[in-house]
């Protein structure tokens, strides 16, 4: 069996040692092995009694900072049970199920990051807006949000045993340098100040459910330049 695509399954300030343990266990259960915390809770015997036999999870999870994250990652993925109604407000939406998420990652080799929010109150708006794909597990009107590791153990089922992709995303840093690009080109043709951020929030959702190849950013900063040089001259 080919090797899945390299998915690191990050926790972001986790607040109780369980749900890290729970988590370690279920990513086991499924072929996954890459856990990340982010300013994490103290894991000691709790986690390593709930863990079990994924001990060896647990003990190798990486203990990093969200922007090394997010600079490493070439696609990364937030979990949120908060969404927004309208694609007027882009921040949370559009948003994918879990098994649809599946499909826009399964033909990708790079390294994605699915990142989990805290246990009180999830992802924040920072966090997410800088995340490529919105995620969320459709659960009942009445109680929609799931436990930390439950959902965890959602995700991991659905992306269990995806064979490596056959094309490789552009880097992090290769996205980043074309979000400047955008951003400098608002300002060439004037765009309103007020929409920007919402603007260009709406180009990264795009992009992400896209899944941009190294060639496609040179490609789109070409044409881009292309524009500002008419812009310049016909000026």
């Amino acid at each position: 069996m080919q090797a899945m695509p390299e998915i690191d399954i990050v926790l972001v300030e986790p607040l109780y040692e369980e749900n890290v343990g729970f988590t370690a266990r279920v990513m086991k259960n499924f072929g996954f092995h890459h856990l990340v915390l982010v300013d994490s809770c103290a894991v000691g015997n709790a986690a390593r009694a709930c863990a079990s036999h994924a001990l060896d999870v647990l003990d190798g999870a990486e203990r990093i900072g969200i922007s090394e994250v997010y600079d490493r990652s070439s696609l990364t993925i937030a979990t949120t049970g908060e969404l927004n109604k309208t694609v007027c407000r882009s921040r949370r939406m559009p948003y994918y199920t879990p098994a649809e998420v599946r499909e826009l990652v399964e033909d990708v080799d790079g390294r994605i990051a699915i990142l989990f929010g805290r246990e009180n109150w999830g992802l924040n708006n920072s966090e997410v807006g800088k995340c490529d794909v919105i995620c969320t597990i459709p659960g009942s009107p009445e109680y929609p949000i799931l436990n930390l590791s439950h959902a965890v153990c959602v995700i991991c089922y659905e992306l269990a045993h995806i064979p490596r992709g056959t094309y490789a995303l552009a880097t992090h840093q290769e996205m980043d340098s074309l979000y400047v690009h955008l951003d400098s080109f608002l300002d060439k043709i004037d765009h309103p100040d007020f929409k920007r951020e919402n603007t260009l929030i709406l180009l990264r959702r795009i992009f992400g459910r896209t899944r941009l190849t190294t060639r496609e950013v040179s490609t789109l900063h070409g044409l881009l330049r292309r524009t500002e040089w008419h812009i310049d001259n016909k000026k």
